[in-house]
Protein backbone atom coordinates (compact mmCIF):
# COMPACT_ATOMS: atom_id res chain seq x y z
CA UNK A 1 0.00 0.00 0.00
CA UNK A 2 1.25 3.50 -0.78
CA UNK A 3 2.21 5.76 2.11
CA UNK A 4 2.28 9.49 2.73
CA UNK A 5 6.02 9.38 2.04
CA UNK A 6 5.30 8.14 -1.50
CA UNK A 7 3.18 11.24 -2.11
CA UNK A 8 5.83 13.55 -0.64
CA UNK A 9 8.51 11.95 -2.82
CA UNK A 10 6.40 12.34 -5.97
CA UNK A 11 5.27 15.93 -5.38
CA UNK A 12 8.23 17.31 -3.45
CA UNK A 13 8.71 18.34 0.14
CA UNK A 14 8.41 22.11 -0.28
CA UNK A 15 6.41 23.59 2.57
CA UNK A 16 5.23 27.18 2.30
CA UNK A 17 4.96 28.94 5.62
CA UNK A 18 4.23 32.26 7.26
CA UNK A 19 4.73 33.79 10.69
CA UNK A 20 1.85 34.29 13.11
CA UNK A 21 2.36 38.08 13.17
CA UNK A 22 2.01 38.50 9.40
CA UNK A 23 -1.21 40.02 8.05
CA UNK A 24 -3.92 37.90 6.50
CA UNK A 25 -3.62 39.86 3.25
CA UNK A 26 0.07 38.90 3.03
CA UNK A 27 -0.88 35.26 3.61
CA UNK A 28 -3.56 35.40 0.91
CA UNK A 29 -1.10 36.94 -1.55
CA UNK A 30 1.42 34.19 -0.80
CA UNK A 31 -1.21 31.46 -1.21
CA UNK A 32 -2.27 32.98 -4.54
CA UNK A 33 1.35 33.35 -5.69
CA UNK A 34 2.10 29.66 -5.13
CA UNK A 35 -1.43 28.45 -6.02
CA UNK A 36 -1.83 26.62 -2.72
CA UNK A 37 -4.67 26.25 -0.23
CA UNK A 38 -2.74 26.52 3.02
CA UNK A 39 0.33 27.85 4.75
CA UNK A 40 2.01 26.35 7.77
CA UNK A 41 2.26 28.94 10.53
CA UNK A 42 5.77 28.68 11.91
CA UNK A 43 7.77 30.39 14.61
CA UNK A 44 11.33 29.29 13.90
CA UNK A 45 11.19 25.52 13.44
CA UNK A 46 8.05 25.19 15.56
CA UNK A 47 4.62 24.60 13.99
CA UNK A 48 2.19 27.07 15.58
CA UNK A 49 -0.80 26.26 13.39
CA UNK A 50 -2.09 26.08 9.86
CA UNK A 51 -3.72 28.85 7.85
CA UNK A 52 -6.15 27.72 5.17
CA UNK A 53 -8.61 29.12 2.66
CA UNK A 54 -11.35 27.99 5.03
CA UNK A 55 -9.86 30.16 7.80
CA UNK A 56 -10.08 33.19 5.50
CA UNK A 57 -13.71 32.47 4.65
CA UNK A 58 -14.93 31.65 8.15
CA UNK A 59 -12.85 33.78 10.49
CA UNK A 60 -12.09 36.82 8.35
CA UNK A 61 -14.63 37.37 5.55
CA UNK A 62 -17.47 35.62 7.39
CA UNK A 63 -16.95 37.83 10.45
CA UNK A 64 -16.51 41.03 8.41
CA UNK A 65 -12.93 41.60 9.55
CA UNK A 66 -10.41 43.67 7.60
CA UNK A 67 -7.79 41.43 5.94
CA UNK A 68 -5.12 44.08 6.40
CA UNK A 69 -5.70 44.51 10.14
CA UNK A 70 -5.99 40.85 11.14
CA UNK A 71 -2.89 38.75 11.77
CA UNK A 72 -2.56 35.13 10.74
CA UNK A 73 -2.08 34.15 14.40
CA UNK A 74 -5.51 35.54 15.29
CA UNK A 75 -7.41 33.41 12.78
CA UNK A 76 -5.24 30.34 12.09
CA UNK A 77 -6.29 26.82 13.02
CA UNK A 78 -4.31 25.84 16.09
CA UNK A 79 -5.55 22.25 16.35
CA UNK A 80 -3.37 20.82 13.59
CA UNK A 81 -3.98 17.23 12.52
CA UNK A 82 -0.59 15.69 11.65
CA UNK A 83 0.59 12.28 10.49
CA UNK A 84 3.86 10.46 10.12
CA UNK A 85 5.57 9.76 6.79
CA UNK A 86 4.89 6.01 6.97
CA UNK A 87 1.13 6.33 7.41
CA UNK A 88 -0.90 4.47 4.80
CA UNK A 89 -2.49 6.75 2.20
CA UNK A 90 -5.93 5.27 2.82
CA UNK A 91 -5.58 6.10 6.53
CA UNK A 92 -4.77 9.73 5.67
CA UNK A 93 -7.82 9.83 3.40
CA UNK A 94 -9.93 8.55 6.31
CA UNK A 95 -8.44 11.19 8.64
CA UNK A 96 -9.26 13.92 6.13
CA UNK A 97 -12.82 12.65 5.81
CA UNK A 98 -13.57 12.21 9.51
CA UNK A 99 -11.79 15.37 10.68
CA UNK A 100 -13.08 17.38 7.71
CA UNK A 101 -9.66 18.76 6.77
CA UNK A 102 -8.06 19.15 3.35
CA UNK A 103 -4.41 19.44 4.41
CA UNK A 104 -2.37 17.21 6.72
CA UNK A 105 1.18 18.17 7.72
CA UNK A 106 3.64 15.27 7.69
CA UNK A 107 5.89 15.26 10.76
CA UNK A 108 8.63 12.93 11.93
CA UNK A 109 8.89 11.42 15.41
CA UNK A 110 11.07 14.36 16.46
CA UNK A 111 8.43 16.88 15.30
CA UNK A 112 10.33 17.83 12.15
CA UNK A 113 8.01 18.99 9.38
CA UNK A 114 8.61 16.87 6.25
CA UNK A 115 5.84 18.23 4.05
CA UNK A 116 2.12 18.78 3.68
CA UNK A 117 -0.28 16.43 1.92
CA UNK A 118 -3.52 17.81 0.51
CA UNK A 119 -6.64 15.97 -0.54
CA UNK A 120 -5.74 16.91 -4.12
CA UNK A 121 -2.33 15.25 -3.71
CA UNK A 122 -3.98 12.08 -2.42
CA UNK A 123 -6.50 12.03 -5.27
CA UNK A 124 -3.82 12.68 -7.90
CA UNK A 125 -1.65 9.87 -6.49
CA UNK A 126 -4.56 7.43 -6.51
CA UNK A 127 -5.51 8.46 -10.06
CA UNK A 128 -1.96 7.99 -11.32
CA UNK A 129 -1.73 4.56 -9.71
CA UNK A 130 -5.07 3.55 -11.22
CA UNK A 131 -3.91 4.60 -14.69
CA UNK A 132 -0.74 2.53 -14.31
CA UNK A 133 -2.74 -0.50 -13.13
CA UNK A 134 -5.19 -0.20 -16.02
CA UNK A 135 -2.32 0.06 -18.51
CA UNK A 136 -0.57 -2.98 -17.00
CA UNK A 137 -3.77 -5.06 -17.01
CA UNK A 138 -4.52 -4.01 -20.57
CA UNK A 139 -1.04 -5.07 -21.67
CA UNK A 140 -1.43 -8.36 -19.79
CA UNK A 141 -4.85 -9.16 -21.27
CA UNK A 142 -3.64 -8.52 -24.82
CA UNK A 143 -0.42 -10.52 -24.28
CA UNK A 144 1.98 -7.62 -24.57
CA UNK A 145 3.33 -7.83 -21.04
Amino acid sequence: MPTVLDVILSKGDTVHSIGPNESVIDAVHKMNQFKIGCLMVMQGDQVMGIFTERDVLRRVIGEGRNVQDVTVGEVMTTEVVCCGPNVDLDDVSAIMKTRRVRHVPVCGDDGTLHGVVSIGDVNAFHSSNQEQTIHFLNEYIYGRA
